[in-house]
């Protein structure tokens, strides 16, 4: 389970990532939950659901498209609370813990523990697109497409990161460079991940820290 310094983490990395992209981000009116919605349609096409031809599922790309959702699905929350961090981490919090293995959605009841991740995933975009979030159906399917809930989090944090680098070092301007030492940032990024203990206190800091001491300043 999501501790309450993990949720702190990332709820306080999603605002201030929203704060670059627009200071007054809470009051701007962004379709966060249609956004999620579309990435849990993506995440269906990854895992794969056509009877008529051969499909092979794309466990790595699912996991990455539910990684985006989480990001899009705490902007909705972080909303609701007015950006309050604290707010937002407990009510998470207490969803997690409500063992919550049903939900209502149309007049029909869902046990969602019990259905195919497909299907959850079908009903995330139909509730996202309701503008409603379950947090609980999330760290379910999460759970299904073999994510624990510390890898959730190193994931966020690590993909959280890198778009801050990138902002940094040029990405807007088009000044940052993609590759270092035959390696695209993204394969750096795993490589800093895998050398650290996410219980490390300031673990994103430290993130940001590996990552620009491979990164090539210019002269």
């Amino acid at each position: 389970m999501l501790t309450s310094t993990q949720l702190a983490t990332m709820l306080s990395l999603q605002d201030a990532m929203n704060k670059k992209v627009n200071p007054d981000w809470l009051n701007a009116g962004y379709a966060y939950l249609r956004a999620a919605m579309i990435e849990s349609v993506e995440g269906i096409e990854h895992h794969g659901w056509k009877w008529w031809k051969a499909q092979q599922k794309d466990l790595p790309q699912l996991q990455m498209e539910l990684v985006d959702i989480w990001h899009f699905a705490l902007s909705d929350i972080l909303i609701k609370f007015s950006g309050d961090v604290d707010l937002s981490a407990k009510t998470i919090a207490q969803a997690l813990t409500s063992d919550g293995q049903n939900l209502t959605f149309d007049g029909q009841n869902y046990k969602f523990t019990e259905q195919h991740i497909v299907d959850n995933l079908e009903l995330m975009a139909g509730l996202c697109a309701a503008k409603r979030f379950d947090v609980p159906l999330f760290i379910c399917i999460v759970e299904q497409a073999e994510m624990s809930s510390d890898e959730l989090f190193r994931q966020y944090v690590g993909k959280n990161v890198l778009n801050f680098f990138r902002q940094d070092h040029g990405y807007k301007s088009g000044t940052y460079v993609k590759i270092w030492q035959g390696k695209e940032d993204n394969e750096h990024l795993v490589d800093v991940l895998n050398g650290l203990d996410i219980s490390q206190q300031n673990y994103s800091d430290k993130v940001y820290q590996g990552l620009k001491a491979r990164y090539p300043e210019a002269e």
